[in-house]
């Protein structure tokens, strides 16, 4: 059984950076992917996508025509939840270089309720994009 890595942000971005073809992918629906923002080079390949947010049917083809089974794909959604639900189902379908980014893009809900002030990796710094 495939192991899968979790990492926060900031070492996640280090790893991405040191591992020769490691592919980012967002696993976001695709208006977060555009209008909240992702990481700079983030691929977006839906797990969920709105409004019925049941599993994407062309989700592992999607992420075949990016890498082979030994890839290093690193997955983020917006707090890491349905990226590590993603590189659970990429497991089951013989993935094996697989990387949970913890708190993903926006992190987790502080007490006021907002996204964004308690981790993720926008609130780490790291590079990232509006479309």
């Amino acid at each position: 059984m495939t192991t899968i890595r979790s990492l926060n942000p900031g070492s996640a971005w280090r790893q991405i950076q040191a591992e020769a073809g490691s592919v980012l992918i967002d696993v976001r629906d695709p208006v977060e992917f555009a209008f909240v923002g992702h990481p700079v080079g983030a691929v977006n390949v839906p797990w969920k996508m709105a409004p019925d947010w049941r599993p994407n049917p062309q989700f592992i083809e999607r992420v075949r025509q990016l890498g082979g089974a030994d890839t290093p794909l690193f997955l983020l959604c917006r707090s890491g939840q349905r990226s590590l639900d993603a590189a659970k189902a990429l497991a089951e379908s013989g993935y094996r270089n697989l990387t949970n980014i913890e708190e993903g893009f926006e992190g987790p809900l502080d007490a006021n309720g907002h996204r964004g002030t308690l981790g993720g990796w926008r609130c780490a710094g790291l590079p990232w994009e509006q479309s």
